[in-house]
């Protein structure tokens, strides 16, 4: 019989005892409701219908016409409650009695025959009932003990069978798991030649069976497979040992399975000591395990010393599955381990370093020349050096933009040289809004008046001081507005607003009606050499600026952005902590 069948006879016998004796139990509730329905209802009602009568009888002073109508009210309820037998005679010599009683007004000793008279019979109704309510007590009260007796004997039945059910049955459950639970102890030692005997022919048979045939193959699988995975373990060994980059190896349970020399070094630790420890508990007292095995999705590159040197490394995470052939849980994915690898970088931040260095040098390099050429353009143009015609002034006059935009973008790319080496200083202070605003338009208002653009600037005095470097968040300021004016249409309106954006910061925004950019270059305004494509546009630029910019304030403790529609314009935005001192 399978371990299915099985349950289904055990568990429909408790459900059947169980059944029986909810049975008995509402059957003899049942009977005992009505046997005192029987007590309470009709005996009561008649006993009633008796005492009014007595007591319309026994009342001194009542009006006549009053008792006589209690009197037959109460007989002709009696006459309708019949129930016991020689009650009905009673009650029609009562009725009788009580007929003479009315018609012998002028005879009072008639009348006192006759009230005696009912007075009897009404007793006797009384004695009847009375009789019958004890009765049926006492059918009741035998009702009731012959139910307990039963109900309890029917419920001791029940639990006797199902506690040798709970004592039996678990036994036969728990004693072939224990058995299978013992094996695969066994297989997972590696004892192949585990083999699991049942005799009854249910679903743990066929488990057994399917247990040994697997013993059977992977002992096989074990004798064949040994010396190639041997061999292709060493090869493995080996080449990890050979890497140059960085790899630690864990298991499933994040336990350090190996380690090569690279990696030994990175972490200055005896490779023999941690083989086997938890990474978590070697991680408490190594700094860099502890960043490595970090899950934070957004690690980045981290420095270290290798042979007395800075050392950059990225970090690579990568799983280790197991083939999924069915011997491993669908559930764990079967991830058998990971391993990180830390790739050697050093090289890619010396190179990013050279190129930042050279094009610190050459910016620098390039102002000093720039510098002469502006002062010769000075002194083309004072005519104490000689007249110059129209020509030679347009000449003079491109020279001089150009070396303009020439020295622009040294200067951004001085200020992104500063940035990138870690070496930009800030020097913060103290300073009313008003006040940036103030040397912004100052520097401004000549580009503006170039293009008839008017500078519409709210900034209340009210406001806050802000902690802030005075000559970069100018800077920052003066090149969203000197945009905004190159994209800006001629005679038209720019908007220099300063508000309080919460308790915390003060945002400066500068607002124009131009062309606007389109959604899907906003993401990349920042971003260093990106200029928004504009076929029709002859503006020129670096498109360092606004990575300059954003650089600025974010060192700042401030944030940067940008909202922008076509055909609607532009609002560029920053954000400054307001001072604490």
């Amino acid at each position: 019989m399978t371990i299915k069948n099985n349950l289904r006879a055990g568990i429909g016998l408790l459900f059947l005892l169980a059944l029986i004796s909810s049975g008995f139990a509402a059957y003899y509730i049942y009977k005992l409701s009505e046997d005192n329905k029987n007590i309470l209802k009709d005996n009561y009602d008649s006993l009633m219908f008796v005492k009014n009568i007595d007591e319309a009888l026994d009342l001194p002073n009542i009006p006549l016409n009053l008792q006589q109508q209690i009197i037959e009210k109460n007989i002709r309820e009696e006459l309708g409650n019949i129930t016991e037998p020689g009650e009905k005679a009673l009650a029609d010599s009562l009725y009788a009695n009580f007929v003479r009683f009315r018609n012998a007004v002028d005879d009072p000793l008639r009348r006192a025959i006759y009230r005696a008279n009912m007075k009897v019979a009404a007793y006797g109704i009384m004695s009847v009932n009375m009789k019958a309510i004890r009765q049926r007590n006492k059918t009741a009260d035998e009702d009731a003990r012959t139910a307990i007796i039963a109900v309890v004997a029917i419920d001791a039945f029940c639990l006797i069978t199902a506690l040798i059910f709970l004592i039996k049955f678990p036994d036969y459950i728990t004693n072939p798991v224990k058995e299978l639970t013992e094996g695969i102890k066994e297989i997972a030692n590696k004892n192949y030649h585990k083999r699991l005997q049942f005799t009854t022919k249910d679903e743990f048979w066929d488990l057994a069976q399917d247990f040994n045939q697997m013993a059977a193959k992977l002992y096989d699988y074990e004798n064949s497979s040994q010396a190639k995975i041997r061999f292709e373990q060493l090869r493995v060994e080996a080449i990890v040992k050979n890497v140059t980059d960085a790899i630690i190896g864990f298991d499933e349970n994040s336990t350090i399975a190996f380690i090569n020399p690279v990696a030994v070094k990175l972490l200055g630790v005896n490779e023999k000591e941690i083989i086997g420890q938890p990474a978590e508990e070697v991680a408490t007292e190594n700094d860099v395990l502890a960043q490595l095995i970090t899950e934070d999705e957004s690690f980045n590159d981290i420095k270290l010393y290798l042979d007395g040197a800075e050392t950059y490394f990225s970090r690579e995470v990568f799983e280790i599955n197991a083939p999924d052939d069915g011997l491993f849980s669908k559930s764990r994915r079967n991830r058998i381990g990971y391993f990180i690898l830390l790739k050697n970088i050093t090289r890619f931040y010396q190179l990013d370093e050279a190129k930042t260095n050279f094009i610190a040098t050459i910016s620098h390099e390039l102002k000093t020349p720039i510098g002469s050429m502006k002062m010769s353009l000075k002194m083309l143009e004072d005519e104490r050096f000689g007249t110059t015609n129209d020509l030679q002034k347009e000449l003079i006059k491109n020279i001089d933009d150009d070396s303009d935009r020439l020295l622009k973008i040294t200067g951004e790319l001085l200020d992104m040289g500063q940035v990138e080496t870690g070496k930009l200083l800030l020097n913060f202070s103290n300073t009313h809004p008003q006040n940036i605003v103030k040397y912004t338009h100052e520097t401004i208002k000549v580009l503006a008046r170039q293009k008839e653009i008017k500078i519409k600037i709210s900034c209340p005095k009210k406001l806050p001081e802000v902690w802030a470097d005075l000559d970069k968040t100018t800077w920052v300021l003066i090149n969203f507005l000197s945009n905004a004016i190159k994209y800006s249409p001629q005679k038209s309106v720019i908007e220099l607003t300063v508000k309080k954006h919460h308790s915390k910061m003060i945002e400066f925004s500068v607002r124009d009606y131009g062309r606007g950019i389109e959604e899907t270059y906003l993401p990349r305004v920042f971003e260093r050499y990106f200029k928004v494509p504009d076929p029709g546009s002859n503006i020129s630029g670096s498109g360092l600026g606004l990575a300059i910019a954003k650089d600025f304030i974010e060192a700042q403790g401030g944030q940067i952005g940008v909202e922008s529609k076509i055909n609607e314009g532009s609002r560029f935005y920053f954000l400054l902590p307001v001072s604490l001192i």
